[in-house]
């Protein structure tokens, strides 16, 4: 019988980002850790309810490094093993885009807690493009509505209190459950759903590796745990594994 064809998920959170220079969230230098207070920015009760949440998080918005930060040598390498022949899905925590702009074809990342480049009204769903929005705020209003209902406007982004969208969660979890290797790159593995597809690929007998600068509860079941700076230690990984084909 032939032996099947490698099909390699990768979780990707915040930490992934960082030489983009994008800041983590938990990490020692991490938005939440050097400002506690910013979490709540990321609940959608505290979002919906308070217009100087809102207010504040539009200027957050504005102001974002993601706007403008590039791919660094973790995304990249992640393309190149895409175009290389190899079965990649990357299943990413990260709004920012950047598997994109690496050349990660799109039909291939399952962006599970949305994108930063669109907007959603809360009442009516009418959805827009954020840089319209930005405009609208850099013009003066400091918490614009939904041009068609009125409603309240926020990103397309998964916040704290929100569900995961059902259908991409659910791709995700099939991914994890069939993939021969699950590769856990920059992220806390702490918040869940999430954080359970690590699990998940176990449970389906999957080679399971963790590539974080600090322990994750998942390091037990991992083959292989490294704590390499992750722009080194990912095209390494990738280059071991197209050499070991």
């Amino acid at each position: 019988m032939a032996e099947s064809k490698p099909l390699i998920a990768v979780l990707t959170g915040a930490g992934i980002s960082t030489d983009s220079g994008i800041p983590d969230f938990r990490g020692p230098k991490g938005v939440w850790t050097r400002d506690p207070a910013k979490e709540r920015l990321f609940t959608y009760e505290n979002y919906m309810q308070d217009p100087a949440v809102r207010r504040e998080s539009w200027l957050a918005r504005k102001a974002s490094p993601a706007w403008t930060a590039m791919p660094n040598p973790a995304h990249l390498a992640l393309a190149e093993l895409e175009r290389a022949g190899v079965e990649v899905r990357i299943l990413t925590q990260n709004i920012d885009g950047l598997h994109q702009a690496a050349g990660s074809d799109p039909g291939n990342v399952l962006e599970l807690h949305g994108t930063m480049f669109s907007v959603r009204c809360t009442d009516c769903g009418d959805q827009t493009e954020m840089k319209a929005a930005l405009e609208r705020v850099g013009a003066g209003e400091e918490d614009p509505a939904c041009l068609l209902c009125g409603g309240i406007l926020k990103a397309g982004t998964i916040m704290f209190g929100e569900n995961l969208d059902e259908w991409t969660f659910g791709s995700a979890a099939r991914i994890s459950l069939v993939c021969t290797h699950f590769w856990a790159i920059g992220t806390s593995l702490t918040v869940h759903p999430v954080a359970g597809l690590c699990e998940r690929a176990w449970a389906g007998g999957a080679e399971v590796t963790i590539v974080n600068n600090a322990a994750t509860p998942y390091d037990p079941l991992a083959h292989k745990v490294i704590r390499d700076p992750i722009g080194e230690a990912v095209p390494k990984l990738v280059q071991d594994f197209l050499s070991g084909r």
